[in-house]
């Protein structure tokens, strides 16, 4: 059973599922499909080639799916795919890919996107995020999972951040953010290890101690990060520790420290 409100617009070709609500004065184009369960707030734009999965919360006045805000675009296929339990709160952009990124901007599972966040094209989500009030990503940012992204954040085009990782309010981040750390200011410079979310998420605590050894060796040691990153890449045999450090290993944006700023004496 649908609950779709008399004054919204829903193009021929648009595959609607079951038990998905369309409030008053949305427009739905033609190409746009709609998993089982969705809820779709009153004058929301959904348009382009765009999936949307089951049981997102879409609130009143997004835009998901119109064509990305990058000039070379000139009218190609592209797409845009969202998980499943998504909210998407009032006035968030959301942008397909261009033929340039490989053509789709993706979006995972169990994501926040709170008001006014902007996810421009070929980007990629994991799932479980928290995207604050006026978070914006810009073209070909990479996300992981359970990514905290502050309020008012803009977000350089090509940056990565890995998982677990939370991005203080207020920040610029112009360079890559390892897995489990913690980054802030503007520009956004490594603080220390997400510690907070790590014990949430973490059950062994032993992990959690050998991600904070391998922090201090690499940023604190006065060593060339990537250096001491190889070397304990090629000893570790803890696989948190290994994504740690491929991450920085293969980073190409750089990673964002001082000594000073990253050091952890407080833990």
């Amino acid at each position: 059973m649908r609950n779709i409100h008399k004054t919204a617009i829903i193009e021929e070709g648009a595959i609607i599922g079951e038990n998905v609500s369309i409030g008053a004065y949305t427009v739905i184009g033609s190409k746009v499909i709609i998993g089982n369960g969705t809820s779709v707030g009153s004058h929301t734009l959904i348009e382009g080639k765009t999936t949307i999965g089951e049981n997102n919360q879409i609130f009143s006045h997004a835009a998901i799916g119109t064509i990305p805000q990058d000039l070379k675009f000139a009218g190609e296929d592209v797409e845009l795919i969202i998980g499943n339990n998504n909210k998407i709160r009032e006035f968030t952009l959301f942008n397909p890919g261009t033929s340039g990124g490989g053509g789709i901007t993706r979006i995972g599972d169990n994501n926040l996107f709170m008001g006014y966040t902007h996810v421009a094209h070929d980007v990629t989500i994991g799932n479980n995020c928290v995207f604050a009030n006026v978070a914006t990503l810009a073209g070909h940012v990479e996300i992981g999972d359970f990514v905290v992204v502050g309020g008012l954040t803009p977000v350089h085009q090509f940056c990565k951040i890995g998982s677990h990782a939370m991005i203080g309010g207020g920040s610029v981040l112009t360079q890559d953010i390892p897995p489990y750390c913690l980054a802030e200011g503007n520009r956004a410079v490594l603080r220390g290890l997400n510690l907070n979310g790590l014990r949430r998420r973490f059950d062994n605590r032993a992990d959690i101690d050998a991600i904070k050894k391998a922090y201090k060796s690499i940023f604190e040691s006065g060593k060339p990060i990537v250096e001491v990153a190889n070397e304990i890449f090629e000893t570790s045999k803890n696989q948190y520790v290994c994504e740690f450090v491929n991450f920085i290993i293969h980073t190409k944006r750089g990673i964002p420290f001082n000594r000073k700023s990253s050091q952890m004496e407080n833990i």
